[in-house]
């Protein structure tokens, strides 16, 4: 899968026609590709943009819990701790008890 990068028509494309694009477009290509230098649309010249990456935060558990997700932690062979327990369900989960899994219904709703 190619990155994709952000391109923008440069200073001396601005008296020429607009481009169908606009002045700003994506472009996916190889990361062993040189930068394009003219657009793919329009033939004006365009200039590479640097951008930061889209790096997201890690969830802490309460937050999960709250998404509806249940985050289980391996203790031992076939035992899980349950770290985003709701009232009710069981701290640790035993693979070989199903009593002990926690209750799906709690947690889908429509």
């Amino acid at each position: 899968m190619s990155p994709v990068y952000s391109y923008r028509h440069g200073p001396a494309d601005r008296a020429g026609p607009p481009c169908p694009e606009g002045d700003e477009f994506e472009w996916t290509q190889p990361a062993a590709d040189l930068p394009l230098a003219r657009c793919p649309h329009c033939g004006g010249p365009v200039e590479r943009r640097i951008e930061a990456a889209a790096i997201r935060p890690r969830k802490f558990n309460c937050e999960l819990k709250d998404l509806g997700f249940t985050k289980l932690v391996r203790v031992d062979e076939g035992i899980f701790e349950n770290v985003t327990r709701r009232p009710g369900e069981a701290k640790y989960i035993d693979r070989r008890r199903p009593e002990t899994f926690p209750g799906l219904e709690k947690t889908i709703k429509d």
